[in-house]
């Protein structure tokens, strides 16, 4: 008789911050063929600064360690860590206590390269279990801590729609924003608890996403924290290039040095550096305007790989036949957007997905 589902529980304990760690290969090491018999299997990271891309990403990169590491390097370019985060502003979180601020590790960098580079908390493939899959942790160490990770790995041959409808969630006026969908106001996840048990799923999956015509937005799953959403992102989204070019100043102490790398260095200014670059080197004015135009010219959508869709896994904790969803400590899905819906709202689609 097979087996409807087999669900894998794993610690990982990264070896650097940035650590790519092959979960189909541990499994082996632990379970051996266990997940060879299931046509699917989907991943589940409990964490907001570690996740997985998409099957659609890695198969682009031919599924090569280093390929996949060279694209996270280029969004941590973006986002270099000890630039001027308001989340890593501790002395502002009000949320901790005094023993958490000593502890907590200074990580904005790692939350928003999670969002940008198209990370997430949960991802379905086809099984290929002669392939890698990778977790990927963004803060990993911390000091001297090395963090403990916990990832959940479940096969399965088919799923079903159980359930299917859409749901408005009201944005603000502001052109940039975000908004919890946790949020208690909204009632969503009741709601879904509520429909799981109804329908009684108890291994599955929540599918949301945003309508086709829902333009300028985004979904991510990460941590609400208000410093890291209401400040830090609303800067990305205002210029992609904020972060990068707060660090960049560091180069402009000895400009004689850097002339033959002018142009890509002009890409680190976009709003606060240009005249003094421009001064400083003497260059055609002309030529790093027409590079500097076309980087503004792109919207943030263009560099932030922002998801139009998130999952959310159900499963039985208890084993009493009870489907929950599934959520890591600090967890959220958020409706991102870039500019200011038509209505005052978003549409997203909901889907419940049941597992066989």
């Amino acid at each position: 008789m097979r087996i409807p589902t087999t669900e894998i529980n794993l610690e990982l304990s990264p070896q650097s911050r940035l650590d790519l760690i092959d979960v189909n290969q541990r499994v082996a090491e632990h379970f051996g063929r266990l997940l060879g018999r299931y046509r699917r299997v989907l991943y589940y990271s409990y964490h907001t600064t570690a996740g997985y891309f998409e099957q659609s990403l890695c198969q682009r990169l031919n599924n090569n360690r280093d390929r996949l590491q060279r694209w996270v390097h280029s969004f941590q370019r973006l986002f270099p860590p000890q630039a001027d985060y308001r989340h890593d502003q501790l002395q502002l979180r009000s949320e901790l206590s005094d023993e958490q601020r000593e502890n907590e590790p200074r990580n904005g960098d790692s939350h928003l390269t999670f969002i940008g580079s198209g990370l997430t908390n949960c991802v379905t493939y086809q099984n290929r279990a002669d392939q890698p899959v990778y977790f990927v942790d963004l803060d990993g160490t911390y000091g001297e801590v090395r963090r403990r990770r916990q990832t959940t790995v479940v096969g399965f041959n088919r799923e079903t729609v159980a359930c299917e409808f859409q749901v408005e969630i009201p944005v603000s006026h502001h052109p940039i924003d975000s908004v919890s969908l946790k949020d208690l106001r909204l009632g969503l996840f009741e709601d879904l608890q509520e429909l799981l048990r109804r329908h009684e799923i108890v291994h599955g999956r929540v599918d949301l996403a945003l309508e086709p015509w829902e333009s300028h937005a985004g979904l991510t799953v990460n941590e609400y924290e208000t410093l890291l959403m209401k400040h830090d992102l609303i800067e990305v989204l205002r210029n992609p290039f904020r972060f990068m070019a707060e660090k960049g100043k560091s180069m402009w102490g000895n400009p004689r040095a850097i002339p033959g790398k002018a142009i890509n260095y002009a890409k680190y200014d976009l709003v606060h550096v240009v005249n003094d670059f421009l001064d400083a080197l003497g260059l055609s004015e002309s030529l790093v305007e027409r590079v500097v135009d076309k980087f503004l010219a792109v919207p943030a959508s263009r560099f932030l790989w922002m998801k139009r869709g998130v999952s959310l896994l159900v499963t039985d904790p208890g084993e009493l036949g009870d489907g929950r969803i599934v959520e890591g400590t600090y967890q959220s899905p958020i409706l991102v957007q870039w500019k200011r819906a038509r209505s005052r709202t978003r549409r997203l689609k909901v889907r419940l997905v049941r597992f066989h």
